[in-house]
């Protein structure tokens, strides 16, 4: 197995929308160059925070085209992919491929509770479709209600030569430590997948972080993440600490409306969220603008 050289900071993009729920170019465009202007090392198109679950095929394969095409190559591009369906999740990930992906990322099948041999059949069947074109793995237990075994990831990591990192947003620092653990013998990568929890990954031996906020605050959030590998492990902390509030603060609003929400009062119009999702309560949205304030008189804005 290739050793993983995928690493650092990963928006999961928000997804810019108009009126009419169509993805709106110009915005996604623009919301891709501010994030690569801000020296983010990968971008992921249609991750949890990018509402893949909202967009139709057309509309999704479309949207990889933008971002690949805008990107031109300056950083990876992954696809996220978390569709139920086996099949699909090949015919998609084919798709990201043959656009010019880098990458794919695949959450485990929502609804459903497969064995271990099901899941395993399942990842393994989508990175033999693109072999050799890297893959990873994307454990969020609290969108699908049940996480990835250690046992499993394992397994994977093995015995699928493509299958070469994780993004771990489970939150539980003993599970991706042992994720890490287990793996380091074949240069598996694991990302973390909480923003709350950035030092933490990287402490605990993560490779990099798929970070919603990085798309209203990438400057704070590649600060974490250069000062840890600089030695300045303070410094880490300290940005770490700064960061946490506007997070916890989004978990007020919807999800994942409440990336959207900060990201517009910060300044990068970057639209509403989809359907069913109703506007922010002002009284969330005001409370987001008085952190908003604070970071930007900081100068982390």
């Amino acid at each position: 197995m290739a050793k993983c050289t995928f690493k650092g900071i990963v928006p999961p993009i928000v997804t810019p929308i108009d009126a009419n729920e169509k993805i709106d170019e110009k915005k996604f465009r623009d919301q891709i160059e501010y994030l690569i202007e801000n020296e983010v090392n990968g971008i992921l198109a249609f991750g949890s925070n990018g509402e893949f679950y909202e967009l139709e095929d057309d509309e999704y394969e479309r949207g990889i085209e933008i971002v690949v095409d805008q990107v031109k190559g300056r950083v990876p591009v992954f696809c996220g992919i978390g569709a139920i369906n086996t099949k699909k999740c090949i015919r998609l990930a084919k798709m990201g491929v043959e656009k010019g992906c880098d990458a794919i990322s695949v959450l485990q099948p929502m609804f459903l509770k497969p064995t271990e041999d099901e899941l395993y059949c399942h990842f393994s069947s989508i990175a033999n479709a693109i072999a050799p074109v890297p893959m990873l793995l994307y454990n969020n237990p609290g969108r699908t209600g049940y996480s990835l075994s250690q046992k499993l990831v394992e397994r994977l990591a093995h015995e699928v030569d493509n299958i070469v990192g994780i993004k771990d947003s489970s939150g539980d620092m003993t599970q991706l430590e042992e994720f890490v653990r287990r793996n380091r013998d074949v240069g598996f990568a694991v990302f973390g997948g909480k923003d709350t929890l950035i030092y933490g990954a990287l402490v605990h031996g993560a490779v990099g972080i798929v970070t919603s906020t990085s798309n209203y605050v990438p400057k704070l959030v590649k600060s974490i993440y250069d000062k840890f590998l600089s030695g300045d492990y303070s410094g880490s902390l300290e940005a770490q600490f700064e960061l946490n509030p506007i997070r916890m603060m989004t978990d007020e609003a919807s999800f994942p409306a409440g990336t959207k929400d900060v990201a517009n009062i910060v300044g990068r119009d970057v639209g509403p969220s989809f359907s069913p999702l109703l506007p922010t309560k002002e009284s969330v949205i005001e409370r987001m603008k008085a952190e908003c304030d604070r970071l930007q008189k900081a100068g982390l804005i």
